[in-house]
């Protein structure tokens, strides 16, 4: 019963992308204006999230070294998936240039963050502190909707099509259901990985909001609008943290 749980909440976190690129076809360009607050909102929803979720129940589950070990792992994990990434020149059919490389880029850092964000979920899933799950299901299909809206933010631009952008948003996160399994299972079976686990989410997620969605939201001209959303991001996750006891 857990299990189809994990994997309804880990569907549901996926489809949330998708609501947020439903705005950006009608929207059309104007949708770019509404880039900085979105972005910032996120900053504040996974900065919040990582730390007060993930991070602090890392230490207080487990040993200093194996939460240390797993914010490390996760840094690492993230800065490598996105130099990986990075440079590379792609045509998606008649399609081409610079804004569908940029649109594919972001598609393709959103998608591998989605892996650790589902470790987040399963790890919380397979703890046993009160009102985590909750949290963290929460956190990560809250700051899924800009997302989406980031995803297709360029789509638009390219060219692309708005059933295409809704696909591309819920794709970018189907790794969460799947990684979310993955982690419930290995720690119910591992003794001791809950706390590495945990930590390895935080640190990859603390490492996608430094290097690309502070950047992103913090452009020159949009620092007003993307401290706002930051602002009100992290005041939610706080929020929701004192309302579930996390």
């Amino acid at each position: 019963m857990d299990v189809a749980v994990l994997a309804l909440a880990g569907c549901a976190t996926a489809l949330a992308t998708g609501l947020g690129a439903l705005p950006v076809s009608h929207l059309g360009r104007r949708a770019e204006e509404l880039r900085p607050v979105l972005w910032g909102s996120t900053v504040g929803l996974m900065g919040v999230a990582a730390v007060v979720g993930l991070l602090l129940p890392a230490f207080r589950e487990g040993s200093t070294g194996s939460a240390t070990a797993g914010l490390a792992v996760g840094i690492v994990f993230l800065l490598a998936s996105r130099r990986l990434l990075s440079h590379r020149d792609v045509h998606v059919g008649a399609l081409a240039g610079a804004g569908v490389r940029r649109s594919i880029l972001v598609f393709a850092v959103l998608l591998v963050h989605s892996l650790p964000e589902g470790f987040a979920l399963g790890t919380a899933f397979a703890s046993d502190t009160e009102g985590l799950s909750l949290f963290v299901f929460l956190a990560i299909a809250l700051q899924n909707v800009p997302e989406g809206t980031s995803v297709a933010i360029p789509m638009e631009a390219a060219g692309f099509g708005p059933r295409q952008q809704f696909w591309a948003a819920v794709v970018s996160s189907v790794p969460q259901p799947v990684g979310a399994l993955i982690a419930y299972a290995l720690v119910q079976e591992i003794e001791g990985l809950l706390s590495f686990s945990f930590a390895f989410a935080a640190g990859a997620m603390l490492a996608l909001v430094v290097v690309e969605l502070v950047p992103q939201a913090f452009r020159r001209g949009a620092v007003a609008p993307a401290g706002a959303g930051a602002v009100a991001g992290a005041l939610l996750m706080g929020a929701l943290a004192l309302t579930l006891g996390v």
